[in-house]
């Protein structure tokens, strides 16, 4: 399903005055920028790895282990990217190599061929469509429940009405909450092809009934509490979300690495 954002309810805008000037400083920073980048975009192909090697535990028969070894070489690249133009290219390789084996998780007969969107070609693009909009809304609240101003990102280009540091901060999310979702939802039977329609012009979209089943399953996986690899504190992606903006918040205002 594809979604625009067309409004939002926000509180009246942050005090911390002293780290969104911090924050625009710093995304001046061409080092620090990278740097954030780097990490950024090397999280999210590792968390691409993680869901295929989730998978490919219980189905070996998908043979995903080519995949998984090519997506974690790429990660490792990443953290080395000498560029922004350098890490989109090592991004770009990586979506090509993922998401073949992403179809292939898939059962009950839903045809992926590639991703696409605006709009999306076929009932899992709207769903990963739908769940990153979900997560895209999640981001931009962790950014203003820091003090952040979500506009101002790092690895993601400025431009007029985009939240582009909600979409970095997002990234490493991507695959642990959005296309874990799309699987579950259609591996699990709890989506089923004929919940969908499609709209001329416009992609397929899902009926009422269908969105709360979507609804329910997003916030089951959203807020499920697991150990942080990091901490071994129990948390939820959500609660990890708003970890990670105040991780990028220290590393603003206090330096170190992000």
């Amino acid at each position: 399903m594809a979604a625009r954002l067309k409004g939002r309810l926000a509180p009246i805008e942050s005090k911390n005055v002293p780290l969104r000037i911090a924050q625009y400083e710093r995304s001046r920073d061409l080092s620090f920028a990278l740097h954030v980048a780097r990490v950024m975009v090397a999280g999210k192909i590792s968390n691409c790895a993680e869901v295929l090697t989730r998978h490919n535990r219980n189905h070996a028969e998908c043979r995903l282990q080519n995949e998984i070894d090519q997506l974690t070489a790429s990660s490792q690249k990443a953290r080395r990217g000498r560029g922004f133009k350098t890490l989109r290219g090592i991004e770009g390789t990586a979506a090509a190599i993922y998401f073949p084996g992403f179809a292939r998780c898939l059962r009950r007969n839903f045809n992926f061929q590639k991703r696409t969107r605006r709009p999306p070609a076929d009932p899992v693009n709207s769903l990963l469509s739908f769940a990153y909009s979900m997560l895209y809304n999640e981001a931009i609240s962790a950014c203003a429940a820091t003090g952040f101003d979500c506009y101002i990102g790092f690895f993601h280009a400025i431009h007029y009405g985009r939240c582009s540091l909600a979409l970095d901060l997002m990234e490493e999310f991507r695959p642990l909450v959005a296309d874990r979702l799309a699987l579950n939802l259609v591996n699990l039977d709890v989506i089923k092809a004929d919940d969908f329609h499609k709209e001329d012009g416009k992609g397929f979209y899902l009926n009422d009934e269908a969105r709360k089943r979507f609804l329910r399953e997003y916030e089951r996986i959203a807020t499920s509490e697991f150990a942080h690899k990091q901490t071994n504190e129990r948390t939820s992606l959500r609660r990890a979300l708003y970890g990670q903006a105040l991780v990028l918040q220290r590393s603003i205002l206090h330096g170190g690495d992000y």
